[in-house]
């Protein structure tokens, strides 16, 4: 994690270097304080070591939540916005910055920011959600999207049986 904010940092760097600064507190904030706030305090890895440690992290910082909220959280809801951001925002800069002058600098950190981003993004968090207890009840999960669909569907079928007089 803290590789792909520094690339992404080094990246924003390229075009101005005050852009670099506050995307690397911006990113800083957001992962490690406003994330785990929001979303490890809920979670079954609060104070336990998950697959990144999220869980040890936040119990340093934060008291223990509702893991029933979890699913619900706005943490959940912002985390995929967060991350995105990550990679997209020092893309976005990069690609300026490339009009501004070439450089086999700027060419390597693109390559090293893409494969993070898209390694993070599928390879390392369909393994970390195969192993997670929280799988069933996370949205995101890409461990068992077919599983969410027919619990989604079977919570539709109850709430209409529910429903009728």
């Amino acid at each position: 994690m803290i590789l792909w904010i520094v690339l992404g940092a080094v990246a924003c760097w390229f075009l101005y270097p005050l852009l670099a600064w506050i995307y690397l507190v911006f990113a800083m904030i957001m992962v490690f304080v406003v994330l785990r706030k929001l979303v490890c305090t809920n979670c079954y890895y609060y104070d336990k070591w998950c697959c990144v440690g999220w869980g040890k992290l936040s119990a340093l910082f934060f008291k223990k939540g509702d893991i029933e909220k979890f699913s619900t959280s706005p943490g959940i809801k912002i985390a995929p916005l967060v991350y995105g951001s990550l990679t997209l925002i020092p893309l976005i800069l990069w690609v300026i910055s490339m009009f501004k002058g070439f450089s086999l600098l700027k060419l390597s950190v693109l390559v090293l920011l893409v494969l993070i981003g898209f390694y993070s993004g599928t390879v390392s968090r369909k393994k970390s959600c195969a192993k997670c207890r929280m799988r069933l009840i996370c949205p995101y999960s890409l461990s068992c999207s077919e599983m969410h669909i027919n619990r989604n569907n079977l919570l539709k079928e109850e709430i209409k049986k529910e429903a009728k007089p």
